[in-house]
């Protein structure tokens, strides 16, 4: 790795710059959790890591700079998601393991980046391109993996013609990434956490197989 990182100058960053680049991004991480955006400055992200302001601008122009980094280590995590449904069976009993394993690992997903994936999300409807593009990249994995399914499975007949694969992976995967988004305000509707689960499984199942599942 020592390659490829550099600082803002274009020095090679050496094995304890990298480290301390890597203290900065994580405790930057951490005051998103728990702070809006917009409020964290250079100096208290600093200050957490136990540098200076001046060390921080070695490795980052600005605050923004740095989110987009660590929004870029999350889409490159993200892209994992495709392994949900790539290569898996959609078909009886074995389908709503897949819907179900999907789901679970989406919401799993969603709970470990919440923080970057809300900044993301409101620079992505602020109309930022940069931010817009890491959010496509993030669904798009997944996304072509259940559109390939639903393809896989119109090809064999088990889905009707007049059903566009695309349209149907697309709409799976901003339901999901919706409510994964929204996971804690649900109990304001009344409903539960542990309802969350087995319904979207059945709507993902429905979507993907035209079916309800196997019992």
């Amino acid at each position: 790795m020592t390659g490829q990182v550099r600082t803002v100058d274009g020095r090679v960053a050496g094995r304890r710059g990298q480290a301390t680049r890597q203290k900065l991004l994580d405790c930057l991480g951490e005051m998103l959790s728990s702070s809006p955006y917009r409020d964290v400055k250079v100096i208290d992200v600093a200050r957490r890591a136990g540098t200076s302001p001046a060390t921080f601008y070695q490795y980052f122009p600005d605050v923004e700079g740095a989110v987009l980094e660590i929004a870029e280590e999350t889409a490159r995590e993200g892209a994992a998601l495709d392994e949900l449904v790539a290569g898996r069976s959609w078909a009886g009993r074995a389908a709503k393991e897949t819907a179900d394993e999907l789901v679970d690992g989406f919401l799993s997903f969603w709970r470990r980046h919440e923080a970057i994936l809300r900044v993301i999300d409101l620079g992505a409807a602020e109309g930022d391109k940069r931010f817009t593009k890491i959010r496509t990249r993030i669904l798009t994995s997944v996304g072509n993996s259940l559109r390939d399914a639903i393809a896989e499975l119109q090809s064999k007949g088990r889905v009707d013609d007049s059903v566009n694969p695309a349209a149907v992976a697309a709409s799976l995967v901003t339901m999901l990434a919706s409510v994964a988004g929204h996971q804690r305000g649900f109990q304001g509707w009344g409903v539960k956490q542990a309802d969350l689960k087995p319904t979207l499984s059945l709507l993902v199942h429905l979507g993907v197989t035209g079916r309800k599942p196997t019992k």
